[in-house]
């Protein structure tokens, strides 16, 4: 069993935490204070598209088209069914990318909100240190920024890192299956319908 620590959940929570410290003592009631907050937030969120759409292009550059099978689980949140996933390493890698970006795109909406409409300053400095530290963690950085192996928990396709109460509890139960019995069973259903 790992450490709760080597979980980004974990890091992330004692991350903000020391963040939450250090933005107690800013100046947050200065309007130049605050100007210059914004201006760095902002700063970190075009820094973090930018890295995203570097790491796509050489996603794109590299076009590893080796095939990648999975079964991927029902969501429990929809109506679609899970079933047998057939993709390249390529487009697997260009959505996972595509997925971070879309959080990234939610988490500057989410930020406006809480900024704009309710007033709060703080979160400024602290989503502005945490976006750009979970770009440098994020999975595709990682193989393609720091060229890491595509082993252990960067083998594709990614594991979803439980939060933060599976990894205190080693629960990690579900997810999807790439075992050859999984992808076998999936494979049974599609060919009959096909007949």
């Amino acid at each position: 069993m790992s450490s709760p620590l080597a979980n980004p959940a974990v890091t992330n929570l004692l991350f903000s935490l020391g963040a939450m410290q250090v933005a107690k003592r800013l100046p947050l009631t200065d309007e130049d204070f605050i100007v210059k907050l914004r201006i760095g937030y902002v700063s970190a969120q075009v820094l973090s598209l930018a890295i995203y759409f570097f790491i796509m292009q050489k996603i794109k550059k590299k076009n590893d088209l080796t095939t990648i099978k999975y079964v991927q689980p029902a969501s429990p949140m929809s109506q679609e069914k899970g079933g047998l996933v057939t993709t390249t390493v390529k487009d697997y890698d260009l959505a996972e990318t595509g997925k971070l970006m879309r959080g990234l795109f939610i988490g500057i909406a989410f930020m406006g909100f809480l900024h704009v409409y309710m007033g709060y300053t703080q979160p400024l400095f602290i989503q502005a240190i945490m976006t750009v530290k979970g770009v440098f963690e994020s999975k595709p950085a990682m193989l393609h920024l720091f060229n890491k192996k595509a082993e252990g928990d960067l083998s594709r396709p990614f594991k979803t890192g439980g939060g933060l109460l599976e990894s205190l509890t080693g629960n990690t139960a579900g997810g999807v299956q790439t075992d050859a019995a999984s992808i076998k069973e999936a494979e049974k259903p599609a060919t009959k319908k096909d007949l």
